[in-house]
């Protein structure tokens, strides 16, 4: 494995452990449960380090991921 390899097993890694506490420490699962457009961006950011090899491929998935990402926020800031 070459450095860029093991960077991104770690990232991965670290995003696992970050996603398995957050599910684990709520108890309320309405003030910090994941919704389905964070966990989409998520699954779309970790399939674009997967397809790292392929960099069109791979940077067009973490795109997808950042934008879903970011119109996720903005229809959470948004008062009800």
């Amino acid at each position: 494995m070459n450095a860029s390899q093991i960077y991104i097993v770690v990232t991965i890694v670290v995003l696992v452990i970050v996603a398995i506490l957050l599910f684990a420490v709520t108890k309320n699962k309405g003030a910090l449960g994941i919704h389905p457009l964070t966990g989409l961006a998520f699954a779309f950011i970790l399939s674009g380090l997967l397809f790292v090899n392929n960099q069109t491929l791979g940077y067009g998935l973490m795109g997808i991921g950042v934008m879903i990402a970011v119109i996720d926020m903005l229809k959470r800031s948004k008062p009800k």
